[in-house]
């Protein structure tokens, strides 16, 4: 695959938008992020003579024109958006017919000892809840993508200390944006508690945290078939209208 536009759903450090830099030199590379700051780190990342644009706003809203995109990737990004169903709706209408989405985010067990060290501490939400691989699915194929194909793997990585963790997590931006999450402070006692309860899980000296990719692609396809709403009214585009 060789596309002509590509665009990249939460650039944030530009990590990922320099690899697609070296993997499509031909492509004209769109980097959207949220931030601001993150977007300046991703100007740094532009090789010389490359074509780079980049744009600050919400995977809900694309400021991009419909079927203008050949291909999308998100790496590590779908899982901080409110609304999935709505994020896939966007990259449905700005792919082009035959256009791919691919992407990867953490799945539900992510972080699973920090979440039940916190649930021996209070029953407050500290850990965000990360989306399960069939949901993710489902809304795919309720955008009307075609083909999708799900994965996911288990990875461990290993802390001194469970602060070791939390600060590592706090420098990657990775905070707590569930519904449910608590918005005062956390007294120190229940951090303390939460601290004692992750001791639990130390082997061989460091303390383990799971991480949990989910891996999927799917493709808009040529044509769409006509959907069904619940009281049975068929919905299709309109251009697929011909006269007879």
């Amino acid at each position: 695959l060789q596309p002509a536009t590509l665009l990249e759903l939460g650039s944030a450090t530009g990590d990922t938008t320099s690899g697609l830099f070296k993997k499509y030199p031909k492509a004209h590379l769109i980097a959207l992020d949220a931030s601001p700051a993150m977007l300046a780190r991703t100007r740094t990342r532009k090789p010389w003579r490359r074509k780079l644009s980049l744009v600050c706003a919400d995977a809900e809203q694309l400021p991009l024109a419909d079927a203008s995109c050949d291909m999308i990737i998100s790496n590590l990004t779908l899982h901080w958006c409110n609304d999935l169903q709505q994020v896939f709706a966007e990259c449905w209408r700005v792919l082009k017919p035959q256009g791919l989405l691919l992407f990867s985010s953490y799945g539900p067990d992510t972080l699973l000892e920090l979440r039940q060290s916190w649930a021996a501490a209070d029953d407050q939400t500290h850990v965000h809840a990360f989306m399960d691989m069939h949901d993710v699915g489902d809304a795919l194929i309720r955008t009307q993508f075609a083909d999708p194909v799900m994965d996911a793997e288990r990875l461990t990585v290993t802390y001194a200390d469970p602060r070791a963790l939390l600060q590592d997590l706090q420098q990657l931006g990775a905070v707590n944006a569930s519904a449910g999450r608590l918005r005062g402070l956390t007294g120190k006692h229940k951090f303390q508690a939460m601290l004692t309860a992750y001791e639990s899980y130390r082997q061989d000296g460091l303390i383990p945290a799971t991480l949990e990719v989910v891996y999927g692609h799917a493709w808009k396809p040529e044509a769409v078939r006509a959907r069904r709403l619940d009281n049975g009214t068929a919905v299709f585009p309109v251009a697929q209208l011909t006269r007879r």
